[in-house]
């Protein structure tokens, strides 16, 4: 099932950011944001971070985490993602983005509801225009150049 995940990233009021999240787990949303920070050189600490999963679903698989760094960067940069694309990937401690379960199958639904281009884990499709992402900072790169291209 595909679930579009939402964003928003203000400046904080008072300089500690609060984070408001619905249909995913805040603590994974605190583990992406170090690792932004931390890995990526993002500055996300003194924002206030608002992440919805739209729709009213909860999300609980790691292969979110790649959509939820996209929809952060795309929030913070102003850069909104390809209409055309999907995302997913799980995203670990040292910023390394990893295989998740069914990705061949993601993919052909996907390509099914009209999606043209995919982020994610590398990996070898012949239907879709294949962006591999084996670091999270190559997403970020991408979202500083334009993810357009």
């Amino acid at each position: 099932m595909l679930v579009e995940i939402q964003a928003l990233v203000a400046p904080a009021g008072n300089g500690m950011g609060r984070r408001a999240v619905v249909g995913w787990d805040a603590n994974r949303l605190n583990m992406l944001v170090a690792v932004l920070e931390a890995r990526c050189g993002l500055s996300l600490g003194s924002r206030d971070i608002y992440l919805n999963v739209a729709g009213g679903l909860k999300v609980t698989e790691p292969a979110a985490d790649l959509a939820v760094a996209a929809a952060l960067i795309s929030a913070l940069t102003q850069k909104p993602m390809p209409a055309d694309a999907v995302v997913f990937g799980e995203v670990g401690l040292s910023g390394e983005v990893r295989s998740v379960p069914l990705q061949d199958l993601r993919l052909k639904e996907s390509k099914k509801l009209g999606f043209s281009r995919a982020f994610m884990p590398k990996a070898t499709h012949k239907t879709m225009n294949i962006c591999a992402i084996g670091h999270i900072r190559t997403l970020v790169d991408l979202f500083m150049k334009g993810t357009r291209e």
